[in-house]
């Protein structure tokens, strides 16, 4: 398996300062993914943003892993919407534009 895109779990936690068992908190509640190669876990290189962001509401904002769930929940909510706002207001300007 090739490893070029993930991280080793203990490597990212020794350099963000954070603890292996909340890596595991996160990976419980399935906010991030875990993958086990030769005994060794790493996570993915394109969740490593989202990973310390959560690391940031956990250890500086002192917000459990409940209310992270919550707070991706909702931040993902918010981007599908805005996302589908945008598409509502082109094809607004799109049809407006045609008169």
């Amino acid at each position: 398996m090739e490893t070029s895109n993930k991280v080793l779990l203990q490597h990212f936690c020794l350099h963000h300062e954070v603890e292996l068992s909340f890596i595991d908190s996160l990976h419980e509640y399935g906010l991030i993914t875990i993958v086990v190669f030769n005994d060794d876990k790493y996570i993915l290189a394109e969740d490593l943003k989202e990973i310390e962001k959560m690391a940031h509401f956990y250890y500086e904002l002192g917000i459990n892993i409940e209310g992270i769930e919550v707070i991706i929940s909702l931040l993902l909510q918010n981007d599908t919407l805005r996302r589908e706002l945008n598409n509502a207001r082109r094809k607004l300007l799109a049809y407006e534009s045609s008169f």
